[in-house]
């Protein structure tokens, strides 16, 4: 690719505002920066296009420093009546070229970007007709013979076909669950029936996996409108079993755009009416309405916006010829190319396709995913098992977490005891982990006994990090088979693995090993293989980020570098991205080792840039780096050489990573494998040969690896997979830096 000669790029965000667009500026005029590349950002969308003037500013590095946790948009968005028509497209025409403008990063949904490749579709008689006005010489025009636009999608919906997330998605299912986990607590304390809308005028996507994270009874959402005739009686049939099963409350949860199969929309006080009607039941009404958009965004959406914003600048510096409209998305956790118009055609195709009453069409155009939650959803918000779904095979299965603790853990058991009974098969969990197991802790476990587990943190079945060796084999062969155990569900880190790497590896010793056995990965240090990411990862990057912007919020009134120590043991995954995530000067991690002289040069740098009127430094380094070059070597060394300039605190995060409820990441995540771990239990009741496998998702997809390849996928001596998609996002970090 033939590198673009660029004057300057402009930057805006239009549209409803969505967490994680000022990551993305951020990293649009730093990138641009970096690269010897002018960056104006226009200020209220389209609106400061057309008026110019101040409203259309000369960015430096220096002007989106203290952005990156910000909710909201610093550069601001605003409706503009005006570029609606041609006159004020011209006149927009005209304010850019004034600046050199001919490439612009737009951040915002369909509506923006359509109005921006209208906008790139006219330019050239636009500029024609500026010439002609005397406005512009005919050398200019020459000039700027094409008008470049990259769009990275702003929605908290999640509604664009053709990439996995929009920016702000993330946050508003966070600002979501939170909103509903403390509603559950009341409902519960009271009996009491809540009823919750959530954004999604087209789009199901937070109320379906809103729903799916926080354990709700029911859901209505666009994309899937209930099928009976009289859908609020048949919904308050379907919560009274519920009551009758023993829960002492029930939650509904209601996208904004939910209607019924003729097309009639089903709003949320109709659901209230329906409710009191029928059940007469106290019904409480929650509208989140905007705060969904608000607040700070997530670790996900602060890193996917900086990578995209990032990729965004890489494009039109490298493609300068290309003439057609793209924008950069987030495909099976890769930065991805679409064309424009056509991911837009798709997704308001979807809408028709609701519009027109092709559900099963207008599903499927959403992915294989959204169909699965949908499906996975259905069965665990039931009352009771469906005994119609009954199967003959009954299978004996076993659960229990391994290694430390991961948050989503009560969450993926409260799924593989579900879907296990919903199959009418036994399910029994192990107390204690490999403890448990070798000392026969073990008990069958029931529908109700995990009804309230899903958005639960800790581990109620308990864990340790107990590797089995020498009797441990024996007393675990008796156990399975004294309950006469056909497959066991491992959920846990590399504990979980190497056991069952081990027990693979005797099966010819020990008949009893001889079953289908499935490890999930659940380990807040994502070093796992076969998989992107491990239950708690999200949630453990988000109790950095969160701890992280409190740590710097206190030194406002000072001139100080904190140095910050993540978990991880040998692998850098929490501070890479905890790095990228609260714009950290340097990044220290096993995989990329540590010198006396890297940070040498990196104290030099800081006390630069300090000179220059910076206020505030940010070093994080994974707990095990270096053996010499400790936290405390870390930090004395910067406080050292760095005297006259600034001072230093040094943070141990510890445990609080590993704390607090799971995020809607982890448990989605949790829920989607544990399913497909019974399932996959269930494929292998009539194979002769037992598989131990590791499920995960690579790129967005399943992916099934047999046990046996530990060995060959992962690096023994630090117990980190020999392949980690994460490791270039450093690069981003340097430019940044």
């Amino acid at each position: 690719m033939a590198e673009a000669n660029i004057n300057c790029i402009g930057v805006m965000t239009s549209g409803g505002d969505a967490p994680g667009m000022n990551a993305a500026v951020r990293a649009v005029v730093k990138t641009a920066c970096k690269s010897g590349i002018g960056v104006f950002a226009i200020h209220q969308g389209y609106k400061g296009m057309v008026e110019g003037g101040d409203m259309i500013k000369k960015m430096t590095s220096d002007d989106v420093g203290g952005i990156l946790h910000k909710g909201g948009t610093a550069i601001g968005t605003a409706r503009c009546h005006r570029f609606r028509k041609r006159e004020g497209r011209l006149t927009a025409a005209k304010n850019l070229i004034d600046r050199k403008i001919d490439n612009l990063v737009i951040i915002g949904g369909d509506g923006s970007l359509t109005g921006a490749n209208l906008f790139r579709e006219e330019w050239t008689d636009l500029l024609k007709e500026l010439v002609e006005r005397g406005d512009i010489t005919a050398e200019t025009a020459v000039e700027h013979p094409l008008l470049k636009i990259v769009g990275l999608v702003g929605s908290i919906d999640n509604d664009l076909s053709g990439t996995d997330m929009t920016i702000g998605a993330d946050s508003a299912l966070r600002r979501i669950i939170d909103a509903i986990d403390a509603i559950s607590s009341t409902a519960a304390s009271h009996e009491r029936t809540f009823v919750v809308e959530v954004m999604g005028r087209n789009c199901g996507y937070l109320a379906l996996f809103s729903a799916l994270a926080t354990g709700a009874d029911y859901v209505l959402i666009p994309e899937r409108p209930p099928i009976a005739d009289d859908w609020g009686m048949a919904m308050c049939d379907y919560l009274a079993e519920g009551r009758k099963a023993g829960k002492k409350k029930s939650l509904v949860i209601v996208a904004e755009g939910a209607k019924d199969k003729d097309g009639i929309p089903i709003k949320s006080t109709n659901v209230v009416s329906k409710l009191k009607e029928h059940l007469k039941v106290d019904v409480r009404l929650t509208i989140l309405g905007h705060v969904q958009r608000g607040g700070a965004p997530t670790a996900f959406d602060r890193y996917m916006s900086i990578v995209l914003g990032y990729a965004a600048v890489k494009h039109l510096i490298e493609n300068g010829g290309d003439t057609e409209s793209k924008i950069i998305g987030l495909r099976k956790n890769k930065v991805t190319e679409l064309s424009l118009m056509k991911s837009i055609e798709r997704t308001r195709s979807i809408a028709k396709y609701i519009e027109d009453g092709n559900f099963d069409r207008a599903i499927e155009l959403r992915g294989e995913s959204f169909n699965a939650e949908l499906n996975t959803f259905k069965t665990l918000a039931q009352a009771f098992p469906s005994k119609e779904k009954q199967t003959k095979d009954k299978l004996n299965l076993l659960v229990l977490n391994a290694g430390s603790l991961a948050p989503g853990m009560n969450t993926a058991v409260r799924t593989v005891v579900r879907i296990a009974l919903e199959g009418g098969h036994n399910i029994c969990g192990v107390n204690n982990g490999f403890k448990g197991l070798t000392e026969g802790d073990i008990k069958p476990m029931s529908w109700m006994e995990v009804e309230d587990w899903a958005s639960e943190g800790g581990s109620f079945l308990g864990t340790n990090r107990m590797m089995i060796e020498g009797k441990d084999y024996f007393e675990i062969a008796r156990n399975l088979e004294k309950w006469g155990t056909d497959g066991i569900i491992i959920i846990g880190g590399s504990t979980a693995y190497i056991n069952a790497f081990r027990m693979n590896q005797r099966k010819n010793d020990f008949p009893a090993f001889d079953i289908s056995t499935v490890c999930i990965p659940a380990t807040i240090n994502n070093n796992l293989p076969g998989t992107d990411f491990c239950i708690g990862s999200d949630t453990a990057l988000n109790n950095i980020v969160d701890a992280i912007d409190k740590i710097k919020e206190s030194a406002v009134a000072v001139t100080r570098t904190f140095v910050v120590e993540v978990f991880g043991r040998y692998c850098g995954f929490l501070a890479q991205l905890s790095g990228l995530a609260t714009g950290a000067e340097r990044v220290y991690i096993h995989e990329k080792g540590i010198r006396l002289k890297d940070m040498q040069e990196d104290v030099e740098m800081l006390v630069e840039r300090f000179n220059e009127g910076k206020r505030l430094g940010l070093v994080i380094r994974n707990e095990f780096t270096n053996k010499i070059y400790t936290t405390a070597f870390v930090s004395a060394l910067y406080e050292e050489e760095g005297r006259e300039v600034f001072d230093v605190r040094q943070a141990v995060l510890g445990h609080l990573q590993q704390g607090g409820t799971p995020s809607a990441s982890d448990r989605v995540l949790a829920t989607r494998l544990a399913a497909k771990g019974v399932e996959f239990i269930e494929s292998q009741a009539d194979n002769d040969q037992k598989r131990y496998i590791s499920l995960g998702l690579k790129g967005g997809q399943l992916a099934v690896e047999d046990i046996d390849r530990l060995e060959s996928q992962v690096n023994l001596e630090y117990f980190r997979p020999k392949e980690q998609w994460w490791i270039n996002l450093s690069e981003i970090n340097d430019t940044f830096k």
